[in-house]
């Protein structure tokens, strides 16, 4: 399978996990996640995994093996989610970091993986005596990987003396419109929810082109971002449906064809006459563990023994398992005239030990 393979794929898991979200998380509610996050975790989670738990893993990412995996990973963590700032583009920090108790060092494969692949920064700490000091060391990184940005990956209480390893990582985006708004034309206008009724929200104006494709049943809007001198192209796609209340139709055909997304994006400027987006700021927070076991990812968080090839274990055959209440993920999205802005302030998954295995 080659990037352009891997990329389909991974939009094709996104978009299933966005038609869950929505259904069952959302419901009649703004939402915004990560997929890539969740990927890159994931990821990370089958380099140190085997057997069945390590299948099941693989078949949700749609990928055969952990070398591709790994490919695809060690492209989206140096290249995608590079900092494009300084050449001019939108500005990018994504730090992976990982924690793991001084009873247990880390296999020499695996810390290969995470240094060589996922750029992570790891640490030997001791989570059976100071707990509450790893946590806060843990939200300090991410405010350091993030020049202040994200202040908090861990809240209280969320690691104790049973915790082993922590995998997290911090993600924010700021991208100037490469056309900005003209702030003095930004009205109100009527914006329909999905519940059928409507608000007035401020909506931005332009008469210039844009970037517009239309299709049976929904429309797919471009805004690009300012590239400068990053060779990336980045950019806002939002993909409209010409009924009201056409949003989960168009989410639910989305989901069941493969490749939709990088089918219908459009790519030449057009004329439109008079154009508006609402400006929006959306916070949301996802309990991605419990998304994850719905559409059967079950292994990883059940403590059967799979989480083998991370740690060498001096107590014989210890069994780790994903802490289910604490691989979450809040996410503020905003946007206005000139700017739009992402900041991904928890995406953390804690490994627990249990007994070890009798045999």
């Amino acid at each position: 399978m080659d990037l352009r393979e891997s990329i389909t794929s991974q939009t094709d898991v996104a978009l299933t996990l966005t038609k869950h979200v929505l259904q069952t998380e959302a419901k009649d509610s703004n939402l915004v996640f990560s997929p890539l996050s969740i990927h890159v975790v994931l990821s990370l989670i089958a380099a140190g995994a085997k057997g069945p738990t390590l299948d099941q893993l693989l078949s949700f990412l749609k990928s055969k093996s952990n070398d591709q995996l790994s490919s695809f990973s060690s492209e989206l963590v140096s290249v995608v989610f590079a900092d494009g700032n300084p050449a001019g583009g939108p500005r990018l920090s994504f730090a992976n970091g990982v924690w793991f108790d001084r009873s247990l060092p880390l296999k020499p494969s695996f810390k290969q993986v995470l240094d060589n692949v996922y750029k992570a920064a790891s640490k030997l700490v001791d989570f059976q005596n100071k707990a509450v000091q790893v946590a806060g060391e843990v939200n300090m990184w991410a405010e350091k990987e993030t020049n202040g940005l994200i202040k908090e990956v861990l809240p209280p209480g969320s690691v104790d003396a049973s915790t082993r390893l922590i995998f997290a990582n911090a993600l924010y985006f700021k991208g100037a419109w490469n056309e900005a708004f003209d702030a003095s034309k930004t009205k109100d206008h009527d914006f329909h929810l999905i519940n059928g009724s409507s608000v007035k929200v401020p909506f931005m104006t332009s008469k210039k082109k844009q970037t517009v494709s239309a299709y049976d049943g929904f429309k797919v809007l471009g805004l690009p971002y300012k590239q400068g001198n990053d060779k990336r192209r980045f950019s806002m796609y939002f993909f409209l449906p010409d009924a009201k209340d056409g949003l989960p139709a168009l989410v639910e055909k989305a989901s069941s064809e493969s490749g939709f997304l990088e089918r219908h994006l459009p790519h030449q400027p057009v004329e439109v006459g008079e154009f508006r987006i609402p400006r929006f700021k959306i916070s949301f927070g996802l309990k991605a563990s419990e998304v994850l076991k719905r559409l059967g990812l079950v292994l990883p968080f059940s403590g059967e023994g799979g989480l083998t090839e991370m740690v060498d274990s001096p107590q014989g055959k210890m069994r780790l398992e994903l802490c289910s209440s604490l691989a979450t993920s809040s996410i503020l999205l905003k946007t206005d005239d000139s700017v739009v802005v992402m900041r991904q302030e928890n995406m953390c998954c804690i490994l627990q030990m249990l007994e070890p295995d009798a045999t």
